[in-house]
C-alpha cells in the first residue's frame, strides 16, 4: 500500500499496537477525511449497497415480488415486529409485561428482551402499519450496515493502515456467509454482529485504561440488544483481548497484563449487571420455555467446513465461513507473512486455528452456547470466526502489499482449501465460477499493487488494486447473498408478503373487538403468530419462550402446535372456544393457492356465539365427566360438564367405525396422525401430525346421520398409531346448557389494564375462581381485599380460591426476575458511578500535583 496512507493513519493512531488516540493537530484538522471516519463510512456504504442488490439479484421483496420471509422470519419476526410498531405506539391491550393477544396471554417482557429490545427495532415506529415488511427490512440493512461500520472502525483502531483495505474488510465481515445463511433471516442474532467489534473496542479501552465508563455501558447495549449473541460475542471478544496482551506491548509486564485483564472483566461484569432488569427476565422466561427435545452435537465434515469459506454455499449443518477471496487470501498470508512481527503472527494464527477447532469440539460447541446445544443450526457462533479471520487479514495488510513469499503461501492454501472442498453437498453451481473470477481479480490486484509500489509517482495503480479488490468482494458478496435466498425460498418453509388477505382479517377483528367481554379469534391466517399481525386474542403464538404451561395446557384440549410445542395454533372448536370465551370467531376461504411471488387474498367472514365471561366460576368437587386422559375428557373436566359421546371405535384396515346420537357432529383427533379422514358422506379432512415437530390439532368430520353409523376412512401417509380415543361426537344442546350455566354463575363484569383483570362476582360465590388464561409463572391473584398471592391452577388455566365472602378477584401479572433483575441492575449502576468516581480523581491527582 502507498506510504502516504500509512503515514497519515500513523499520524491520527499513533503508534502501532498503543490504541492511543494520540493525534496530530493537523489530522484533527482535516475532520471528515480522517481515516477513522472515511473507513467506517465506506464500509458501511458499501455494505448496504451491496446488501440491497443481492436482494434485487433474488427479487426478494422489497426490490422484487417474491417474498423473504422463510422460516422464523416471516413466523416470529415480522410479526413480532408488527405488534412491536402497535406497541410503541400505544395501540395494543397490553403492556410491557404481559401480551394479551397471544397465547391467551403470554409474558412480553420476555419477548421484547428476546426479539424486539435492539435499539435499531425502534425504527419501525416510522413505518406504517402496511409497510411492517419494509420496516423490517431497513432493520435489518441498519444492524448489518452497523456492523461493517463497527468492524472498520476497529481494525483502524487496532492497527493503521489504509483505510480503503479496512472498508473492504469491514464489509466482508458484514457480508460473510454467516449474515447471509443465518443473520439476515434471524435479524435479532445481527446485534451479536455488530456487538463483537464494539466489544472488541472495549478491550483495547480496558488494555489502555480508557473510557471506564463508557465502555460498560456499550457492555450492556450489547447485551439489552440481544443478551444471546452477546454472549458469544464476548466470548469472541476475549480471544482478542488475550491475544492483544500477549502480541503488543513486548516491554509491558505480567502485572500490567494481568491490570489490563481485570479493568475489561470489570467492565464486562458491570456491564451484564446493567442489562441485568432484562436479562434475567429473558433467562428465566427460557428456564420456563417448553423444552425442545434434545439434539447430541454431531460436528461436520471436514471437507464441508472447509467448502464454507467458499462463495453461494449454504447448509445449517456446518459453519458458515464465507467473507469472501479477497479477505480470506489477505488472512491466508498473514503466517506466511514476515513484515508481521513473529509474535503477532502465531498469535492471530493461534486464535484462528483454534476457534475453527473450538467449532467441532462438543466441550467447546458447549461453551459458546452457554452451556445448552442449540436445537436447531449448531454453528452460531460462527461470526465471531468471521470476525478473527478479517482481523487476521487486516494484520497482515495494514502495513502494505505482502511480500511475494507470503502471497504465494496464502494463495496455495487457498487453491488447497478450493480443491479440498471438491465433491461437498454444499457446493454450488455458482460457487466455483464466483470463486475463480475473485480468485482471478485479487490476482490481478496483488500485481498491479506491486508495480504502484515500485512506481511511487504512479498512484493510479493503488487506485486502481483497491477497486480490482472492491470488485471481486463485491461480486462475490452478491451472488453469495443472491443464491442463498433463492436456495432458502425452495428448501425451507416460508410465508407470504403480508397481503390483502391479512387486512381483510384485521378489518374484521376490529369490527368484532369486544375485549373484554370476550375474545376475538382471528384463525388461520398464512404466517404464523398471526394475531400479532391482525389483531385479536387468540391461542397463536410462536416464540423461544412459549411457556411449557402454555404448550401442554393447549396440546392436552385438542390444540396443534408447531416447532415442538413452541407455536400452539388455533382450534375451531365450540367447547375450546367456551372455554377461553372465544365469542368471535373469523374464518377464511383462500381465493387461490398461496404462493411466494404474490400477496394472499382471501374471502373472510366472522360469526359471534354465546360464550362464558373471561372470569367464571367452578364449584368445589369434581364434575361427573368422562374418565381418561383423551382431549376430549379434558375439555369436558374443564369445562365441568359432559357435552360429548365417547364411543367405542373398531377399526378394521383403515376404517373406523362407531355409533353416535344422530345429528351430533363428529370430532377426531389424531395428534400425530399424517394424512386424510373422511366420515361417509362428508369431504375428506387432512391432518399434519410429525411428531415431535408437529401435532395435529382435532377437527370436525362432520355430523352423524340419521342412522347413527359413524364411518370414518383413513389415508394416512405415514404409519402412527392413533390415541385410544379418537373419535369424539359433540352434542350441542349439552354444550348450550353448559354454557349457560357459567355464564349465570360468572363474572358479571370484567375489566383489564395491561396486565391486570378485575371480574366482579355474583355475591356468595363458592369454589373456585377460573381466569381463561394459562397459570404460567407471574400471576398473582387475590379474592376481595386479600393480599395477592401466586396464582393456583385450574387444569392449567389461573385460579383463585373463593370462600363465599368476596364479590371480586383481582390478577395482575408480574414477568418472573423483574426484581432480582432489578436489584441486580442497581447494584452495577452504583459500581459503574463508583469506577467513574475514581477514574475521576485519579485523572485529577496528577493535575493538582502539576498546579503545586
Amino acid at each position: 500500500m502507498p506510504p502516504a496512507a500509512e503515514t497519515v493513519l500513523d499520524e491520527v493512531d499513533g503508534k502501532e499496537g498503543t490504541g492511543g488516540t494520540a493525534q496530530d493537530p493537523r489530522a484533527r484538522a482535516r475532520g471528515p477525511r480522517s481515516p477513522l471516519v472515511a473507513g467506517p463510512l465506506s464500509a458501511a456504504v458499501l455494505t448496504a449497497v451491496l446488501l440491497c442488490l443481492a436482494t434485487r439479484l433474488s427479487r426478494s421483496y422489497p426490490f422484487g415480488p417474491v417474498t423473504r420471509n422463510v422460516v422464523d422470519l416471516g413466523q416470529q419476526y415480522l410479526p413480532f415486529h408488527s405488534y412491536w410498531r402497535a406497541f410503541l405506539r400505544g395501540e395494543t391491550q397490553g403492556d410491557a409485561f404481559l401480551n394479551w393477544n397471544s397465547g391467551f396471554g403470554s409474558n412480553f417482557l420476555g419477548d421484547i428482551g428476546t426479539y424486539l429490545s435492539s435499539p435499531f427495532d425502534l425504527l419501525v415506529v416510522f413505518f406504517p402499519a402496511d409497510r411492517v415488511e419494509l420496516a423490517l427490512y431497513v432493520v435489518t440493512a441498519a444492524k448489518i450496515t452497523a456492523a461493517g461500520a463497527a468492524m472498520a472502525l476497529l481494525l483502524l483502531r487496532m492497527r493503521p493502515g489504509p483505510w480503503p483495505v479496512a472498508a473492504l474488510l469491514g464489509t466482508a465481515y458484514a457480508l460473510s456467509g454467516w449474515t447471509f445463511n443465518l443473520g439476515a433471516s434471524v435479524p435479532m442474532w445481527l446485534d451479536g454482529l455488530v456487538a463483537f467489534p464494539l466489544l472488541c473496542l472495549v478491550g483495547e479501552w480496558a488494555r489502555t485504561g480508557r473510557r471506564p465508563v463508557l465502555g460498560p455501558l456499550v457492555v450492556a447495549l450489547a447485551w439489552i440488544a440481544n443478551f444471546y449473541t452477546a454472549y458469544m460475542a464476548t466470548v469472541g471478544a476475549a480471544v482478542v483481548l488475550l491475544v492483544r496482551l500477549l502480541t503488543t506491548e513486548e516491554t509491558a509486564t505480567a502485572r500490567q497484563r494481568l491490570t489490563a485483564a481485570l479493568r475489561a472483566a470489570r467492565g464486562v461484569l458491570i456491564g451484564i449487571g446493567l442489562a441485568a432488569p432484562l436479562v434475567v427476565v429473558v433467562f428465566l422466561g427460557t428456564k420456563g420455555a417448553d423444552p425442545t427435545p434434545v439434539v447430541p452435537f454431531a460436528p461436520a465434515a471436514w471437507q464441508e467446513v472447509v467448502a464454507r469459506f467458499l462463495p453461494a454455499t449454504a447448509s445449517l449443518a456446518s459453519p458458515a465461513l464465507f467473507i469472501g477471496t479477497p479477505a480470506l487470501a489477505l488472512t491466508l498470508t498473514l503466517p506466511f507473512n514476515r513484515a508481521v512481527a513473529p509474535r503477532v503472527r502465531a498469535g492471530w494464527t493461534a486464535a484462528v486455528v483454534l476457534v475453527t477447532l473450538s467449532l467441532q469440539w462438543e466441550p467447546t460447541h458447549l461453551l459458546w452456547h452457554a452451556g445448552a446445544s442449540p436445537n436447531g443450526g449448531p454453528y452460531r457462533q460462527t461470526f465471531v470466526l468471521c470476525g478473527l479471520l478479517i482481523v487476521g487479514g487486516w494484520f497482515s495488510a495494514a502495513r502494505g502489499v505482502p511480500r511475494p513469499a507470503a502471497l504465494l503461501g496464502g494463495g496455495a492454501l487457498l487453491g488447497a482449501l478450493a480443491l479440498a472442498a471438491r465433491g461437498s453437498v454444499d457446493i454450488d453451481p455458482w460457487t466455483y465460477p464466483a470463486f475463480g473470477i475473485a480468485a482471478a481479480l485479487v490476482l490481478a490486484a496483488v500485481l498491479v499493487a506491486l508495480l504502484g509500489e515500485r512506481r511511487n509517482t504512479a498512484r493510479v495503480l493503488p487506485v486502481l488494486a483497491v477497486a480490482l479488490l472492491l470488485a471481486a468482494q463485491a461480486g462475490e458478496a452478491a451472488v453469495t447473498g443472491k443464491r442463498i435466498e433463492e436456495r432458502q425460498r425452495a428448501e425451507v418453509a416460508w410465508s407470504p408478503r403480508i397481503g390483502p388477505w391479512h387486512t381483510a382479517v384485521a378489518e374484521e377483528a376490529a369490527r368484532a373487538d369486544a375485549w373484554p367481554r370476550h375474545r376475538t379469534d382471528p384463525g388461520e391466517v398464512p404466517g404464523g403468530n398471526d394475531v400479532l399481525v391482525v389483531g385479536g386474542q387468540g391461542p397463536d403464538y410462536y416464540s423461544s419462550l412459549t411457556s411449557e404451561i402454555t404448550s401442554r395446557t393447549l396440546a392436552s384440549l385438542g390444540f396443534g402446535f408447531y416447532a415442538k410445542g413452541r407455536h400452539p395454533v388455533t382450534l375451531d372448536n365450540p367447547v375450546t372456544d367456551a372455554l377461553f370465551s372465544i365469542g368471535t370467531r373469523i374464518r377464511s376461504t383462500p381465493t387461490g393457492p398461496v404462493r411466494q411471488d404474490a400477496l394472499p387474498r382471501a374471502t373472510v367472514s366472522a360469526a359471534t356465539r354465546p360464550v362464558p365471561p373471561l372470569v367464571t366460576v367452578r364449584p368445589a368437587g369434581r364434575p361427573a365427566t368422562h374418565p381418561g386422559d383423551s382431549a376430549f375428557a379434558r375439555q369436558e373436566r374443564l369445562l365441568g360438564a359432559d357435552v360429548y359421546e365417547l364411543p367405542p371405535v373398531t377399526r378394521t384396515g383403515r376404517t373406523l367405525t362407531a355409533r353416535c346420537p344422530a345429528g351430533s357432529q363428529v370430532w377426531f383427533w389424531g395428534p400425530e396422525y399424517r394424512g386424510g379422514a373422511t366420515l361417509a358422506g362428508e369431504r375428506p379432512v387432512h391432518f399434519e401430525g410429525k411428531p415431535p415437530a408437529v401435532q395435529a390439532p382435532m377437527r370436525t368430520l362432520g355430523t352423524v346421520p340419521g342412522s347413527g353409523a359413524v364411518r370414518i376412512e383413513l389415508t394416512p401417509e405415514a404409519e402412527r398409531g392413533l390415541p385410544r380415543q379418537p373419535v369424539g361426537c359433540l352434542l350441542q344442546d349439552r354444550l348450550d346448557s353448559a354454557v349457560r350455566q357459567l355464564t349465570a354463575t360468572g363474572a358479571t363484569e370484567v375489566s383489564t389494564t395491561g396486565h391486570t383483570v378485575t371480574a366482579r362476582l355474583p355475591q356468595g360465590s363458592t369454589g373456585t375462581a377460573v381466569l381463561a388464561a394459562p397459570r404460567i409463572s407471574g400471576w398473582r391473584c387475590a379474592a376481595g381485599d386479600a393480599e395477592p398471592r401466586p396464582a393456583r391452577a385450574y387444569q392449567g388455566l389461573v385460579a383463585v380460591p373463593l370462600d363465599g365472602r368476596a364479590a371480586s378477584v383481582t390478577c395482575s401479572f408480574r414477568p418472573p426476575g423483574l426484581t432480582l433483575g432489578g436489584a441486580v441492575g442497581a447494584a452495577a449502576l452504583l459500581a459503574l458511578l463508583a469506577t467513574w468516581a475514581l477514574h475521576r480523581r485519579g485523572a485529577a491527582w496528577p493535575r493538582r500535583r502539576a498546579a503545586r
